[in-house]
């Protein structure tokens, strides 16, 4: 019986002491270099990237998060960020990408 515990235990914790993970949704990154502020539409950034991970409202603009987080215990975590922010007719007025590849 305590065999038998012993391996669930070990069994439970493996996951944890290799663990990985991920927080977000991936999108394709390549396609950032197309944006182009005052040009690009909310139709087109829908088109390339899919629905957003987040919405939001900043300084009275609409706002669209894209990210990805992965990480893993033995290897450490990567990251990707896409943020839009569109004007009132639905055209880009701003964005940051950022990653850590």
């Amino acid at each position: 019986m305590k065999f038998v515990r012993a391996c669930l235990l070990i069994f439970c914790m493996l996951p944890a002491a290799v663990g990985c993970g991920a927080v977000g949704k991936n999108f394709d990154s390549t396609k950032v270099k197309q944006i182009k502020n005052n040009v690009t539409t909310q139709i087109e950034i829908l088109d390339w990237f899919g629905v957003p991970y987040k919405e939001g409202v900043e300084n009275n603009s609409t706002m669209w998060a894209y990210q990805l987080d992965t990480w893993q215990v033995l290897s450490g975590g990567r990251s990707k960020a896409l943020v839009i922010l569109f004007d009132d007719r639905n055209i880009v007025k701003a964005y940051r990408y950022e990653s850590s590849r």
